[in-house]
């Protein structure tokens, strides 16, 4: 018979080993399905619905994610894209520079989705993923462009891209606070 001692260890590292794989693998799937749940929109063209609208009630749960830059254009909070951005020149655009692990951009950007229908209608809100895992290198040109050092930061900005205005922080309120 071998060292019980010897048996005992290889048995606590095998399931040491099966549990720390087993850990990283849920680990792995949760993290992507919070990202999926946390995130707000499934891909950067889609648009943030405001609270008071329901894709459900016109049967399609998929409408938000499929509209045309002519819709991109009338929503008031959107996810940055190039498109978005561009969609919007005709409006005052704010620039939110948000990141999915800030504490406080997760209430500001819960607030904007929630609080849509307060923010006039010619200002659009433009999320821009800053230093996540979701931030693309146009975000992070951005944030160079604007100087931005930290996230939940806003910038205004005329058609032509010129920065009218930063400031730190907020919601709704200190958004139409801020707003020239």
């Amino acid at each position: 018979m071998k060292n019980p001692i010897v048996i005992f260890t290889t048995i606590t590292i095998l399931i040491l080993t099966l549990g720390a794989v087993f850990f990283s693998l849920n680990s792995s799937r949760s993290g992507l399905m919070r990202k999926e749940d946390d995130a707000v929109l499934p891909t950067q063209e889609a648009t943030m619905e405001p609270a008071n609208e329901s894709t459900e009630e016109a049967g399609d749960d998929t409408a938000d994610k499929n509209m045309d830059d002519n819709n991109i254009a009338k929503s008031r909070y959107v996810q940055y894209s190039k498109s978005a951005l561009e969609s919007a020149s005709g409006n005052r655009r704010v620039l939110f520079f948000y990141a999915s692990w800030c504490p406080t951009c997760k209430p500001a950007d819960t607030d904007f989705t929630q609080n849509s229908s307060n923010i006039p209608e010619d200002v659009t809100v433009i999320r821009v993923n800053y230093n996540d895992p979701d931030t693309d290198q146009e975000e992070k040109d951005l944030a160079k462009k604007y100087g931005i050092t930290y996230q939940h930061t806003f910038v205004q900005i005329d058609s032509a891209g010129k920065e009218l205005t930063k400031w730190n922080g907020g919601q709704t309120d200190a958004l139409l606070s801020n707003i020239k």
